[in-house]
């Protein structure tokens, strides 16, 4: 029985093409097929590293699905295939995930050939704590889910790394404002790698201070501080959650005191009765 080809999963430069690693020039050299988030874009970068004669499969977001198959197909012939994203590494915010898993379904083999990827590195020069830390990628585009995702974050001691777009970033700031307050620490990492990169520092509460920032950015947001305390109508919306869940009041005061930080036992309980009783 012939072998299956593997898939490689190929980190490229987020700006730099000098970060491109030796592995990854010779994986790229040696796959007959590189599937590509943009064609273009790794067609430059295949130029620049002298590589010819590849097949290039797009593979972008809403054809992952369609191309599979096809993908797939090469890869039980036998056929070694380079996976990468626009940018970065692929998966992580990028397509790949789905033909990863069928990757595993089929027992293809699949490796990566790992390199530079825009969260880590923005985490790198923040300047803000880095351990533990929580990549949200592209955040959704309704402001109601924006805060309703930052709300599942609120009493979790984890720093927060997300991309945003220069036309939705002082707004998405805002509504941050809004769920954790002003103290939490923000670092806006622009233009990584490129030739005017740079780190904008900040407490949250000077998020209108925020002049326009181009070019790509990436997002780091600071974790609660420890006396933090959880703001009060995060807290009823809690309790109203679980009341209508048919929980015991007993039940009710234990899950809260699990979900927030600095309220005890005492104050969660009166609250809850004002909540129940109307």
């Amino acid at each position: 029985m012939s072998r299956s080809g593997t898939l490689y999963l190929v980190a490229t430069p987020i700006g730099n093409l000098g970060d491109i690693t030796k592995r990854a020039i010779e994986i790229l050299s040696n796959c007959p097929v590189i599937v590509t988030e943009d064609t273009r874009t790794t067609g430059n970068l295949l130029n620049y590293l002298g590589i010819e004669g590849k097949k290039l499969i797009s593979f972008y977001e809403g054809k992952e699905e369609k191309e599979i198959p096809h993908i797939l197909s090469l890869l039980r012939r036998g056929i070694d295939i380079a996976l990468v994203s626009e940018a970065g590494s692929p998966v992580i915010s990028d397509p790949g995930y789905l033909l990863v898993k069928e990757c595993i379904k089929e027992d293809v083999k699949v490796t990566c050939a790992p390199g530079p990827s825009a969260p880590i590195a923005s985490l790198m020069i923040s300047g803000i704590e880095p351990i533990p830390f929580t990549f949200l990628g592209f955040l959704p585009r309704r402001q109601g889910e924006i805060k309703n995702l930052f709300y599942s974050f609120l009493n979790i001691k984890t720093t927060l790394i997300f991309f945003e777009r220069k036309s939705r970033l002082k707004n998405t700031l805002k509504l941050a404002f809004d769920v954790f307050g002003g103290e939490r620490e923000v670092a806006i990492v622009r233009e990584l790698t490129k030739l005017y990169e740079e780190v904008i520092r900040f407490p949250l509460y000077e998020y209108n201070k925020l002049n326009e920032v181009k070019g790509e950015i990436t997002v780091i947001i600071s974790p609660p501080k420890k006396d933090i305390k959880t703001d009060v109508s995060y807290v009823k919306k809690i309790i109203e959650q679980k009341i209508g869940s048919g929980l015991t009041g007993k039940d009710i005061i234990k899950e809260v005191m699990d979900e927030v930080i600095g309220w005890n036992k005492k104050e969660i309980y009166d609250l809850f009765l004002r909540i129940k009783n109307g």
